[in-house]
């Protein structure tokens, strides 16, 4: 990060970009890679201990993040070369006495992305779909048609976010129970003026996944919760991950969580059982901080997912425009770079947050759970704040 402007924009950029699914905008400032260094994430941690004064330091941070944000709890992971460290604080449910644990369900909102965007790549080495297909090829009425499936990938498709629509609001938060079909979310978008031409401008648009959902199970004749379970959650032995469906059950344990949207200035209410059927491909997913470390791994080296080419293409995908992607960080094919070196996504859904992050450079990865999706005073929400002061302790 250049400049406190540069870094208070990123900071508000990436906390946009981690999907407050009511207000459906977001910026990013990231960095084009035209050749990414040929470097690897970590292996799957072992039980190997950090150094103590850094696990004593990372510890702080979760305890005094908890007490200057006030969330209900947070359980957070750091792989490093050095070894690993797990730290949780507070409470796993407001009012609880249990200490949130890696093996505790959460929903994890728009980390799915990173796991939708796998897939349409997969397909893409199957031959069975083109990333420069438009999206009219397989949702005849979606807006703007002309966009290519890596547009609306990558965020520059043009077609607004439906979650800014006021009836889409009113349904959701009149009755958060309420389930969803894709058709449904489609026409709330088409309801709202075009973001632009489709590769002319950059917005954070939760529709564009789910019509990217549309088109893998057009593709597999195959409902998604069965997609992501075949082609993510088994191979990678992620056995506490579901793609819910029109469920708005959480396996237990789980944690319980909290939010402030649509609610009187200062109160929260529980939304752990608020049905995610809102979000689709765009953020459905459940898991736990055991198995987002399975996923972090695949994830940012493509094993067990990706050929060798197809992440590379990945990694390639960073954009440096339009704004507010630049030459210092942008948004790809279901991921970011950030400014700090720091590249993958953030998840934010009522009730929850998450964030997900790698170094190339150091071959660090940080994983943050949070049971709150409360906004601070800058913006920011709780797991993309924890994320970067645990970055800072790391140095």
């Amino acid at each position: 990060m250049r400049t406190l402007r540069s870094r208070r924009a990123t900071r508000a950029a990436w906390a946009a970009a981690t999907i407050v699914a009511v207000l459906g905008a977001a910026g990013c400032a990231a960095a084009g890679l035209a050749a990414g260094p040929d470097t690897t994430a970590s292996a799957t941690p072992t039980d190997t201990a950090i150094p103590a004064d850094t696990a004593a330091a990372l510890q702080a941070v979760l305890d005094d993040t908890r007490d200057e944000i006030g969330y209900p709890g947070v359980v957070a992971r750091v792989i490093t070369p050095d070894g690993v460290w797990t730290g949780a604080s507070g409470t796993s449910a407001p009012g609880g006495d249990t200490a949130p644990a890696p093996d505790d369900h959460t929903r994890v909102g728009s980390l799915t992305k990173t796991m939708t965007a796998t897939i349409l790549l997969q397909l893409v080495g199957e031959g069975l779909v083109s990333l420069d297909d438009p999206i009219s090829q397989y949702v005849p009425d979606s807006p703007n048609g002309t966009a290519t499936l890596r547009q609306l990938a990558d965020m520059t498709s043009g077609i607004p976010s439906y979650s800014l629509d006021p009836a889409w609001q009113a349904a959701y938060f009149g009755d958060p129970s309420a389930v969803f079909t894709t058709q449904q979310l489609l026409d709330y978008a088409k309801e709202l003026p075009l973001v632009g031409a489709p590769g002319e401008v950059w917005q954070y648009s939760n529709t564009n996944y789910v019509l990217l959902g549309m088109v893998i199970e057009s593709v597999l004749d195959r409902p998604l919760d069965e997609v992501f379970e075949d082609r993510i959650f088994a191979p990678l032995g992620m056995d506490d991950s579901v793609f819910p469906a029109s469920s708005a059950a959480i396996p237990e344990p789980h944690l319980v969580g909290i939010t402030a949207q649509n609610q009187p200035a200062g109160q929260t209410v529980d939304a752990t059982d608020w049905n995610p059927s809102f979000t689709k491909a765009a953020g459905e997913v459940i898991s736990t901080l055991d198995d987002l470390t399975l996923w972090a791994h695949a994830l940012f080296t493509g094993e067990d997912m990706l050929t060798p080419e197809l992440q590379q293409l990945r990694r390639d995908s960073i954009l440096s425009s339009p704004p507010p992607n630049d030459e210092q960080g942008g948004y790809g094919l279901g991921w970011g770079q950030r400014p700090d070196g720091y590249w993958g996504h953030s998840g934010t859904i009522p009730g929850f947050t998450t964030s997900l992050f790698h170094s190339y450079d150091d071959d660090t990865t940080i994983i943050v759970v949070v049971n709150s999706d409360v906004q601070l005073a800058s913006g920011e929400v709780p797991a993309p704040a924890v994320f970067e002061a645990l970055a800072s302790a790391l140095g």
